[in-house]
């Protein structure tokens, strides 16, 4: 009985809150990379080097995307997802159009550096947010349902950005670009306006859910936060001291200076291996994400079975660094476009894997800290990986040593998660009575 009661209530849970975070998860990528999209004619318009696009694109994004991470979350703790969530999205959607109106370097700085400050805190408080539904044996399945978004945001929104450049461009006096801006961050205000109205803010006030479900699941999570609470008060102290969030901060950073340099400069180099439409680009660009939705849901759904995580992530970096060190050992464009595909997808494939582990070392508002903590210690790797790879493009005119750098740091990853040691720690309080 016990079994089907946890059935019904993971299957509600997870057709209720997981397409909606899809969808928030998908315009937060979306507006996040077209940029990369963008590039394809708005460098040529504005002219912007290499270096000063990627510096623009991800340097200074992620060095807003850090400031707000920790604040942000413990807003949300404090005020409630509902509502922090609605602000965050208007936010970002409407600093997203407002790049269709840049003209310069300078306000190209400025727009990605507030877009960052807009979307630091989404991320890591819809992390916090599953820690509050999803018992700990059911949560990378559902990090895993809305963060393979990032990977089909890119999978729809190259073939649309491809469309929006090619045949609005001039629309109404504007470049092509400029309406991808437009177009792709006035659903996210939409979206943040629907969040105010749909979400429920914790399992006991799910009217949606029927009163066995919500007894089971309220037993369940107080069962699993005893657990974790049996290590004594939390303070922020205690978390910047715990080695495990270190650990997993340096491990995503140095995976996310290959993902973010892959997602921001990949319609770039596909369009540097042949003589290819803008329209061309975006359908080629469809096929390194797609591989990135397959990977997360078999990896996770595995890691799940087997209640193991960190080498299920060490696998995928290995698979994605040996896949870009490949592209640069090859000459034939489409074996180098295959190479970047396997690296981008495997890397992409990691992702849940990492929100998972990230999620189960505190509870309460010290989950929300630490969860942003992390995050904005990863984020070093956003700050790094477009630089690098627009600074060594300008310096050496192509993408071959930018590309085993990358590799390398997808080892550094790997290895990082086979060290690290992620498990609870002991008991230092007295267990409560049963």
């Amino acid at each position: 009985m016990a079994d089907l009661i946890e059935t019904r209530t993971i299957n509600r849970l997870y057709w209720r809150l997981v397409p909606l975070f899809f969808v928030m998860m998908f315009f937060n990528y979306l507006d996040r990379v077209n940029v990369g999209f963008a590039a394809l004619r708005m460098n040529a318009d504005l002219g912007f080097s290499a270096a000063v696009y990627g510096f623009g694109s991800g340097t200074l994004f992620f060095i807003g995307y850090m400031v707000l991470q920790v604040p942000s979350n413990l807003m949300l703790h404090r005020v409630g997802a509902r509502i922090w969530l609605c602000v965050i999205l208007i936010a970002w959607g409407l600093v997203s159009s407002a790049t269709a109106f840049i003209s310069n370097a300078q306000e190209f700085y400025t727009v990605r550096f507030v877009l960052g400050l807009a979307e630091g805190g989404f991320l890591p408080g819809a992390a916090v947010y599953m820690t509050q539904w999803f018992p700990e044996a059911h949560r990378a399945r559902a990090i895993a349902g809305y963060i393979i978004a990032t990977s089909v945001s890119t999978i729809v929104g190259g073939p649309i950005a491809g469309a929006i450049i090619t045949f609005l461009d001039n629309f109404q006096g504007l470049h092509g670009w400029q309406w991808m801006f437009i177009a792709e961050g006035v659903p996210a205000v939409l979206l943040g306006l629907f969040v105010f109205t749909w979400l429920t803010e914790k399992p006991s006030d799910a009217q949606w859910l029927d009163s066995e479900s919500r007894a089971w699941l309220t037993s369940k999570l107080e069962a699993e936060r005893r657990v974790i609470e049996r290590q004594g008060q939390i303070g922020i102290t205690d978390i910047l001291a715990d080695v495990r969030v270190w650990s997993l901060g340096l491990l995503f950073a140095s995976a996310l200076v290959a993902l973010y340099g892959l997602i921001l400069w990949l319609p770039l180099m596909i369009k540097s291996l042949g003589q290819l439409s803008d329209l061309e680009v975006g359908f080629l660009s469809m096929l390194a994400p797609a591989l990135g939705v397959v990977g997360a849901l078999l990896v996770s759904r595995h890691s799940d079975r087997v209640n193991e995580r960190k080498l299920h992530m060490a696998g995928c970096y290995i698979v994605a660094g040996l896949g870009l060190f490949a592209s640069t050992l090859v000459s034939n464009p489409v074996l180098v476009f295959m190479f970047l595909c396997i690296g981008n997808g495997a890397v992409l494939a990691a992702s849940p894997l990492f929100w998972t582990i990230a999620g189960s070392f505190f509870t309460g508002a010290a989950s929300a800290a630490c969860i942003a903590l992390i995050n904005t210690i990863a984020q070093i790797g956003g700050l790094i990986g477009p630089y690098l790879i627009g600074a060594v493009k300008d310096r050496t005119g192509g993408y071959t040593l930018s590309l085993d750098m990358l590799a390398v740091f997808l080892f550094i990853a790997a290895a990082i998660a086979v060290a690290m040691k992620v498990e609870a720690k002991k008991t230092v309080a007295p267990a409560p009575a049963e």
